[in-house]
């Protein structure tokens, strides 16, 4: 039986698991979860939660599992995890392929102010001369902004966070995408938004904000995408489930 492990937590790694199902019912899913969303949304097959131990553990799990195709379709912003995967697949000969979802094409009206980390975005703020943002970035990258005393932040996040927020002045939002590009006008409206902060994730399911953003006429400082590891790599479902098709049929 062919076995496939795909790393996920993304809305990609979802259709990518509803698509094999549809088209190799055969074929034996698991899907491994780091365990950073309490609900996370899955697809069908089998479920792991938690980490493996590093490159050594994923590659032994690999080998003892007998997994076939590896398909690394984390967040872009998990530069670890992809790292790992891709250290690992090699050392177990396993074929391996990086989903990577679009990025958001810059158009016509866009006012993007691209930085390198949340500490860059801190200081984009302060030279834009920001006083009410509007914040999509992890809880783990807020502390970067504490110095911003004079800023009210409007904060949106799936789960609330284990930490009080470091801001003095801001709003919480609990939401999960996709969100509408008219629900994000009016958020930064009623929240009078001068900035928007957000990672380079791209993908459909947040894309309203940037298009809101635009016709607002609200800058958008975008946190850069960290490098991707080498290998097979492809934006989309299908393309990933073409590969494995020919790829394991090689084998």
């Amino acid at each position: 039986m062919t076995r496939l492990l795909i790393l996920g937590g993304t809305t990609e790694a979802v259709a990518l698991a509803q698509a094999l199902h549809d088209q190799h019912p055969q074929w034996d899913l698991v899907t491994s979860l780091a365990g950073v969303t309490r609900a996370p949304v899955t697809g069908p097959g089998r479920q792991r939660q938690g980490g493996f131990g590093g490159v050594a553990g994923l590659a032994d799990y690999l080998r003892d599992e007998g997994i076939d195709g590896l398909i690394d379709a984390t967040h872009p912003f998990a530069a670890t995890m992809a790292g790992h995967a891709e250290q690992a697949a090699r050392q177990a000969d396993v074929a391996r392929i990086k989903l990577v979802r679009p990025m958001w094409p810059c158009q016509s009206g866009d006012h993007w102010v691209a930085v390198d980390s949340p500490a860059g975005a801190s200081q984009a703020l302060q030279e834009l001369g920001a006083r009410s943002v509007f914040m999509t970035l992890g809880r783990r990258d807020l502390d970067a902004f504490t110095g911003l005393t004079d800023t009210r932040f409007t904060v949106r996040m799936i789960e609330p966070p284990d930490e009080t927020l470091p801001f003095s002045r801001a709003d919480l939002i609990l939401a999960r995408g996709p969100f509408t590009v008219e629900d994000e006008e009016t958020l930064i409206r009623d929240h009078g938004i001068d900035a928007l902060v957000t990672k380079a994730s791209g993908g459909a399911a947040t894309h309203a904000k940037v298009i809101a953003a635009r016709n607002l006429s609200v800058p958008v400082v975008m946190v850069a995408r960290p490098e991707m590891p080498g290998g097979p790599a492809a934006e989309s479902v299908e393309e990933v489930v073409a590969w494995l098709e020919s790829v394991l049929h090689e084998r």
